[in-house]
């Protein structure tokens, strides 16, 4: 049985148990300290919703947490636990019953096969593999090129590169300034790349980089992070690189980003 919840204090050792096994934990929880303290967080954000599956037993078999936007019909998956294949059938069941029309995005551990079992079976898409870094030693770096904060001035030219596949598109970026930092990297008096990241939270994410394909190897993406990470005051980011891109690996090293050991998998439902 799949229902919704505002408590799992009951569920918390079984919780844990989940997340602390390889194949199964939740890239959004890796490593945290306090469990609880994460997961009470994301259950009380009014814009997210709860569900836990009980077998006929009553015993716990699944917690899923989804950030959902109604009006646009759209989802994320925030926290996926359960190594149990009845629970990711009725989550799935369910997610096909009460959520038609809407887009699901899932970030997960690429690890969990049952978690693969049924997003193959819906047809989902699944995006590369990718490695989370963490800056553990910012490395200061003398910035060559023209890199400056958004404003309205670039908005046309900001936009038209932005890349359209993604949930957080220039403009919905754009709608969220008080939550997003734009970095734009301008080159013959044109916008030629950005940096998408998020400030004044505790741990913040840089959501996209992009350098448009004549201006790449011209150190623009290392000029823009290195601009975003001196204006960061907690310097506790994080970012996520596909597995096989080394070059952006190597940069990313360069300015003291570390592997983290945590790998992750978007991947994107519609479900019809």
């Amino acid at each position: 049985m799949l229902k919704k919840t505002k408590n799992i204090d009951a569920y918390l050792n079984q919780i844990k148990d989940i997340e602390e096994s390889e194949l199964y934990s939740c890239p959004s929880l890796f490593n945290v300290s306090n469990i609880k303290e994460k997961l009470d967080k994301y259950i009380a954000d009014k814009s997210n919703v709860t569900y836990i599956s009980i077998d006929e037993n009553k015993n716990f078999t699944g917690l899923y947490i989804f950030y959902i936007i109604k009006e646009e019909k759209y989802g994320e998956l925030i926290v996926g636990l359960s190594k149990n294949k009845d629970s990711y059938d009725e989550l799935f069941g369910y997610l096909v019953t009460n959520y038609k029309d809407y887009k699901i995005d899932f970030v997960y551990n690429p690890k969990n096969n049952l978690f693969n079992e049924f997003l193959e079976k819906y047809h989902a898409k699944f995006d590369t593999i990718q490695q989370e870094m963490h800056l553990k030693d910012f490395k200061k770096r003398r910035i060559e090129n023209k890199i400056v904060l958004y404003s309205n001035k670039y908005k046309k030219e900001y936009l038209k590169i932005h890349s359209k596949d993604v949930y957080w598109t220039g403009e919905k970026i754009l709608k969220a300034q008080d939550r997003f930092r734009t970095i734009l990297g301008i080159g013959n008096n044109e916008v030629v790349g950005y940096i998408d990241i998020s400030y004044g939270l505790q741990k913040n994410v840089v959501f996209d980089v992009f350098v448009k394909e004549e201006y790449r190897n011209m150190g623009f993406a290392k000029d823009m992070l290195a601009f975003a990470v001196e204006l960061d005051d907690s310097k506790n980011i994080f970012l996520e690189v596909d597995i096989d891109n080394i070059p952006a690996i190597k940069v990313y090293e360069r300015l003291g980003f570390t592997k983290t050991g945590k790998d992750l998998v978007a991947v994107h439902l519609n479900i019809n």
